[in-house]
């Protein structure tokens, strides 16, 4: 396959969803310190009971590695920066074998997030405001990342795949929307939020 350049708004939305989620990583990464030493991060993250990051940093989900998963933020967050940067520095393209690796990364991006994220609705019973700006960034990197490589037979080139990838691509923005909503219901219905905020 030749290479492939993806839409320049595409390009240019990774690069911003790269860079936004690595400066909240480093945010967690600072939290995670201060919640080890009892020193007050530069910017907290606890706004009451239920929206706080403490519960969740200190988990074993939140150390899935043996340290902070903050630390996968900020060297994973410089791919997204790195192919939005490639793509509009590449005016030819970038070989199909790179930009289906990017697309297995930004999937094991998007399962993860979703994974802690049941994880906190579900069994931590709190909400991490830095994380949830994560998954803010990495679901629509992922669908319209996705959507793109299916429309332009990435992951296989046949005529329904393409046409999933059409669609995928074209209603990425209201996917999305209904992704967030399924995790706000939960959250809402599970924790009450909104009622812990308010207090």
């Amino acid at each position: 396959m030749a290479a492939l350049t993806p839409p320049r708004a595409l390009a240019v939305s990774s690069i911003v969803a790269g860079v936004l989620g690595w400066i909240v990583s480093f945010l967690l990464y600072l939290e995670y310190i201060g919640q080890l030493t009892e020193v007050d991060p530069i910017v907290s993250c606890s706004f009451g009971v239920v929206v706080t990051c403490g519960p969740n940093l200190l988990s074993p989900a939140g150390n899935l590695l043996g340290f902070t998963n903050a630390i996968l933020g900020i060297t994973l967050f410089l791919g997204p920066v790195h192919a939005g940067v490639s793509a509009l520095a590449a005016p030819g393209g970038l070989r199909a074998w790179y930009w289906r690796v990017y697309g297995l990364f930004v999937l094991a991006g998007f399962l993860l997030v979703h994974f802690f994220a049941w994880r906190s609705v579900f069994e931590f019973g709190s909400l991490c405001p830095w994380c949830m700006v994560v998954w803010l960034v990495t679901i629509p990197l992922f669908w319209f990342t996705i959507g793109w490589q299916l429309r332009e037979g990435l992951w296989g080139a046949g005529a329904g795949v393409r046409r999933v990838g059409r669609f995928v691509f074209g209603w990425a923005t209201l996917i999305t929307v209904l992704d967030y909503l399924l995790i706000a219901v939960s959250a809402q219905v599970r924790l009450d939020v909104i009622g812990s905020l308010l207090i």
